[in-house]
């Protein structure tokens, strides 16, 4: 569903596991990524990152998250929040 805007509103449902402020966030700290993907162990609600003041996603920064997501046993939300 999206909104007046055409802007894709949140799903009613996940775990958000992680919040970056920007795209470049996942770049510099894949590590990060990673682990709060492996640490939401298994479940049932799909997991849910979220960037931030993000227009698009590079493909350096895009890759961190589908590898993270990869290994997870949940289905994972990339959610990008475009800038202004």
């Amino acid at each position: 569903m999206t909104d007046a805007r055409g802007t894709l509103e949140p799903a009613p449902g996940g775990e958000v596991v992680l919040s970056v402020p920007s795209p470049e966030t996942l770049r510099r700290e894949p590590e990060e990524v990673h682990r709060v993907i492996a640490e939401a162990g298994p479940g049932a609600e799909p997991l849910i990152l979220i960037v931030e003041d993000a227009e698009e996603l590079r493909d350096d920064e895009l890759r961190v998250a589908l590898a993270a997501a990869a290994r997870s046993p949940r289905p994972v939300i990339l959610r990008v929040i475009r800038s202004g």
